[in-house]
């Protein structure tokens, strides 16, 4: 049976190129279109789809509002399409809080041929999300962060100097966390990077797929809910214990040593290289630079998402004397990235996505 999908958007060009895409694989059929979120709501109800690709911004009941009702009346995998500029990557994130599976940037230039170049994404992203388990995806569910713990961590941000000047004390880290996610992460990761202590004796080093200009609001939005400092990564950034560093949309992170004051120290190094089974950010580039100057000092964690990036990563990891932790299939939106450890015989502990945190700190 081919994965049936409803496609919803206000242009009429975006739904027939939609569909013309999603029509071409086999394993996909594009059973209806709607052209707002309120037709959508109907069709859902009706038809049953098993994907649904929606457009966040519409006449008469917008996206975020659509999949509102549709999670919580007629829960089905969704996966939003977004504009690649500041409102529309907050969109995306309270699309996630709402139960997004996914989401797809929309193209910036001539539609139909940026459309095309991207039709490899569609496809993959509505097979993953077919295959996605809804009841991980923890939606409508509110973070609350006590007064106590956002007063304590606005002090603390006060202290940190945020200027690329070398300080030892804080630079110095013997032990790096590398994570590593891809469909479901950005929900995942808020599961995670809050609940570590802002005393952690390592940095934090975070490869999220998500294109340009989304990774920006994610690390805002994990800033806000943690003890530790969260940052996109940029060029030079030092390495820096108890900091959390997300690789930025579209970019390889590597990290490089450099001499600074007569010292050498860490810094993180961004690039366009060609992309590595076909995503960038890739996890795999990341470790690659880290085995070198961590060694067994690194602990990696592959959390949901769809692919098998990481896998080549984790066993150079394992190969140099560090560990790894996999998120359990039982907690994973997608579980193709854990699984890849898992199946390689590379995870030191596979757990659920509950007790990541509490495992992190007992290696840490």
């Amino acid at each position: 049976m081919p994965i049936r999908v409803l496609v919803v958007d206000d242009s009429a060009l975006m739904r027939k190129i939609i569909s013309d895409i999603l029509n071409s694989d086999p394993d996909i059929e594009v059973i209806d279109t709607a052209r707002n979120g309120q037709i959508a709501v109907e069709k859902v109800e009706l038809l049953r789809p098993d994907v649904i690709t929606l457009d966040h911004e519409m006449p008469v009941l917008d996206g975020l509002h659509a999949l509102g009702y549709i999670m919580s009346e007629c829960p089905t995998p969704v996966i939003m399409l977004s504009a690649a500029d500041e409102k529309g990557a907050e969109l995306t994130l309270n699309a996630f809080e709402y139960g997004a599976v996914d989401f797809i940037q929309k193209p910036s230039g001539t539609i139909s041929r940026d459309m095309e170049l991207i039709a490899e994404e569609i496809i993959s992203k509505v097979k993953a999300a077919a295959k996605a388990q809804l009841k991980n995806l923890h939606f409508m569910e509110e973070h609350v962060i006590c007064s106590e713990k956002r007063k304590t961590r606005l002090e603390r941000q006060k202290t940190i100097n945020n200027s690329l000047q070398f300080n030892p004390k804080r630079v110095v880290t013997k032990k790096i966390l590398a994570i590593g996610s891809s469909t479901g992460g950005p929900r995942a990761l808020e599961q995670v990077i809050p609940k570590l202590p802002q005393d952690l004796k390592a940095a934090v080093l975070v490869v999220q797929h998500m294109p340009a200009g989304f990774t920006a609001s994610l690390a805002q939005r994990l800033n806000s809910q943690s003890e530790l400092e969260v940052r996109e990564a940029k060029d030079g950034d030092l390495i820096r214990e108890g900091v959390v560093f997300i690789a930025p949309g579209d970019y390889h992170m590597k990290v490089i040593q450099k001499l600074m004051d007569g010292k050498t120290v860490e810094v993180i190094s961004l690039s366009k290289e060609p992309r590595e089974l076909g995503v960038r950010p890739c996890v795999n580039v990341l470790i690659r630079t880290l085995a070198p100057i961590y060694g067994s000092n690194i602990l990696s964690v592959i959390l949901t998402g769809m692919g098998i990036d990481g896998a080549e990563g984790v066993e150079i990891i394992k190969n140099a004397g560090g560990k790894a932790i996999a998120e359990h299939e039982k907690s994973c939106v997608v579980y193709g990235m854990p699984k890849a450890i898992v199946d390689r015989g590379l995870a030191d502990r596979v757990v659920p996505l509950e007790m990541i945190a509490a495992t992190i700190q007992q290696f840490i």
